[in-house]
């Protein structure tokens, strides 16, 4: 069982690891090392405490959706009309499971929850909306907004310095 360190546990150094690792998770113990002008060993040591204590919890590829051609992103708030625990379970349970769905946040607000989806065309979203959304039980409103233009799309987290 991992213990979390908090925060402020981190020094510069591991901080950097983070930082560097965001821009390019490709880079091997080797190379991180070379970066941080550390040897190999204390390198590991401190990537592997940084997985163990949960701040680094994966490494993906970021890809091109429109180059995969998912053309489509949009921006859906759903709301409920009646709360119940089942519909919620059963909605939250239905989202995490389908892949056009690339995040989902309970929200305060207008809206119990926002969604960011994409899909190859707009039949496409259609589809998703009227046999995934609207098939589920309890949602009164389903809001969509597709983006126009994509100004930033980044998963990178901005790492506090060292002082805070």
């Amino acid at each position: 069982m991992s213990t979390k360190l908090p925060i402020y546990a981190l020094d510069s150094t591991d901080r950097t690891i983070l930082r560097l690792l965001q821009k390019d998770s490709t880079l091997s113990t080797p190379q991180l090392a070379e970066q941080l002008a550390l040897s190999t060993t204390p390198c590991w040591r401190r990537l592997k405490r940084l997985e163990d204590t949960g701040f680094i919890t994966g490494y993906e590829a970021r890809l091109d959706r429109r180059k995969l051609g998912l053309d489509i992103l949009a921006f859906v708030q759903v709301t409920f009309g009646v709360v119940t625990g089942s519909a919620i379970q059963q909605f939250e349970d239905t989202i995490a499971q389908r892949p056009e769905v690339l995040a989902c946040h309970k929200v305060t607000g207008q809206a119990d929850y926002l969604l960011q989806v994409v899909a190859p065309s707009l039949d496409s979203y259609s589809d998703f909306v009227e046999t995934v959304l609207r098939s589920l039980p309890g949602i009164s409103l389903i809001h969509s907004s597709l983006a126009l233009r994509e100004i930033k799309a980044s998963g990178q987290l901005p790492v506090p310095p060292e002082n805070l």
